[in-house]
């Protein structure tokens, strides 16, 4: 039976906001699992049988709460694990969604502009949906039948290509494929995972209070800007929060991304892997910068910028690669001394000279 939601809120909410739809998920059950910065798991098993509903209609309880306390929207995948659930509000908001419906005669699939509800034609993206997939094996093997081999987690494009060199273009042809087949494609312990995912086995739980994996900041313009110089300057204010943040609280990260909202609600991400995990200010500033001047925005015109800094871990256990350059220590001792004085005088004592104010 579906049991667990994976909800998307857009547009990303502010911290505080998101700290209020946490604990708004936590009125309808306590396992829930933040994804900063604007996303989150719940396992609502406990709850089906107190609020007399089944999860699609607890998910849609979510989707009028946080409309009506924050004015915050979500897509909601629903399904029997975290992985389904996910790829199910994944699919929700595509340009062109597969709906999954449980009929008669089974598990359906309508896919394209023609889906109902669509109005033929280009079909838009919604603005909050809730998407579920059936509990069932054939439900489950109807929704995963034509997705690649990257809608799995863990498959990347490498792995992707391996596959279908072998015919294995498809979730369903992975999952008809015999498991020694994939090992001796993959290994015994990749193909191992990629077959259960293909057959819609995930055995990871929704881990409540677990540490963040993580974290996010977003800066919205007060107009859609074109200056390229004001978006750089909020990515460095974005980059120094989130630097004194992962300082905080003990913890670096070995990748980032950026995600740029345009006039229009479309969006770019792209991301890298830091040279080495890190929650030097500096660091995470130029990253985000070869990351902006690499989209090539020349007239684009941008609603917001977001960072995300991802695969946190304690900074104590990760490796640092000494340089023996003393402008390097200079600047490291120059943010220690400005932490201390921020966590004296507050967040506001010591900014960067190109800081930009919050819209």
């Amino acid at each position: 039976m579906p049991h667990v939601l994976y909800v998307r809120f857009h547009p990303t909410p502010a911290e505080d906001v998101y700290q209020g739809l946490l604990a708004l998920l936590g009125e309808l059950t306590p396992v829930v699992e933040a994804l900063p910065p604007d996303a989150a798991l719940a396992d609502v098993r406990g709850a089906l049988r107190y609020f007399g509903r089944d999860a699609a209609g607890l998910a849609e309880i979510v989707r009028v709460r946080a409309l009506a306390r924050y004015g915050v929207d979500c897509t909601i995948g629903v399904a029997a694990n975290s992985m389904l659930a996910r790829m199910a509000a994944q699919e929700a908001q595509a340009p062109q969604a597969t709906q999954v419906t449980q009929g008669a005669q089974g598990a359906q699939v309508t896919q394209g502009a023609d889906a109902p509800g669509s109005g033929g034609g280009r079909s838009r993206r919604p603005a909050g949906s809730v998407r579920t997939v059936p509990g069932d094996p054939d439900g489950v093997a109807a929704f995963l039948a034509r997705k690649p081999p990257t809608a799995l987690p863990g498959v990347g494009p490498a792995t992707a290509r391996t596959l279908s060199a072998y015919g294995l273009d498809s979730a369903a042809r992975i999952a008809a494929a015999p498991l020694s087949t994939l090992q001796r494609i993959l290994g015994a312990a990749t193909a191992r995972r990629v077959h259960a995912w293909a057959h819609g086995i995930d055995p990871m739980p929704v881990t409540p209070n677990a540490p963040a994996r993580a974290m996010g900041a977003e800066h919205r313009f007060r107009h859609d800007e074109l200056d390229p110089v004001r978006r750089r300057r909020a990515l460095l204010t974005l980059a120094d929060g989130l630097g004194g943040r992962l300082r905080t609280s003990g913890q670096v990260a070995a990748a980032i991304s950026l995600t740029v909202r345009y006039a229009d609600r479309s969006t770019t991400t792209r991301s890298r892997t830091l040279a080495e995990p890190t929650a030097h200010t500096p660091a995470l500033t130029a990253a985000a910068y070869a990351l902006h001047d690499a989209l090539g925005l020349q007239r684009a015109r941008v609603r917001s910028v977001a960072l995300r800094v991802e695969g946190l871990m304690d900074a104590e256990l990760a490796p640092h690669q000494l340089t023996f350059d003393p402008a390097d220590e200079k600047s490291r001792r120059l943010e220690a001394a400005a932490d201390r004085a921020r966590a004296r005088f507050g967040a506001s004592a010591v900014r960067p000279a190109g800081f930009l104010d919050v819209a």
